[in-house]
């Protein structure tokens, strides 16, 4: 077979977590990005500055406070399992929840540039013929943001298919519970002889991030002439 079943197992968990990741991620980031586009406030630069932590910390440091917080005996984790049973250490939803969290900064930074390429003047034009603030968002602000938000989908996606620290660290290396292919491939590492599987995971692993960054970059010129052909 061209894919085993391993692999097969292995591949169709880290989409899962990865699409999971992403979907639940996209509306806070979304509304995020547009905050410290277009708002002032104080603390916006303690608050930018916390969005892009995951970027430079240890992943190893993520999973821990994820671990922290959200564990079974965690801050958050404890009375969320009591209340409602659901676990996110050791399943595949905490995987889901280290994806989203190392991914989040990667959507935001895409969506805030999508907004800030957003000419303010159509905006203030929709509302002096009387559109709300929120009718100007939905039907001006956002259309026109879509080429950012389809960049951030698809870097939050692939960032979330590469995750490893966070997710080792978190939910641990159990099969077909939370062993994406990153992990899988770092069991086969660990195992003496397993270089040619290693190997098959690796080549798996690079023809999917490349792939959904061919992806991004036809969506958004599809959304881009789109939009420009709207405006003409």
């Amino acid at each position: 077979m061209f894919i085993t079943e391993y692999e097969w197992a292995a591949l169709l968990l880290s989409l899962k977590v990865s699409l999971t990741s992403v979907l639940f991620s996209l509306p806070v980031a979304i509304g995020v990005a547009w905050i410290l586009a277009r708002k002032k406030f104080p603390g916006k630069t303690l608050l930018d500055g916390i969005v892009h932590l995951p970027l430079v910390l240890p992943p190893v440091v993520i999973g821990y406070l994820l671990l922290i917080g959200f564990g079974r005996q965690g801050l958050l984790g404890k009375p969320l399992y009591e209340l409602t049973g659901l676990s996110f250490s050791f399943s595949w939803q905490g995987a889901a929840l280290a994806a989203a969290v190392v991914a989040f900064p990667l959507m935001v930074r895409a969506i805030r540039q999508g907004f800030e390429a957003v000419n303010p003047k159509l905006e203030y034009a929709a509302r002096t013929l009387g559109s709300s603030p929120i009718k100007v968002f939905f039907t001006i602000t956002l259309p026109l943001t879509l080429p950012g938000i389809l960049t951030g989908i698809i870097l939050g996606f692939a960032r979330s298919l590469g995750e490893f620290g966070a997710t080792i660290t978190f939910v641990s290396n159990i099969p077909e519970i939370t062993r994406t292919i990153p992990l899988a491939m770092y069991s086969f590492i660990e195992t003496p002889g397993a270089e040619v599987q290693a190997a098959r995971l690796c080549a798996i692993a690079i023809f999917i991030a490349l792939a959904s960054l061919l992806a991004s970059e036809w969506l958004t010129r599809k959304a881009k002439q789109k939009l420009g052909g709207s405006h003409a």
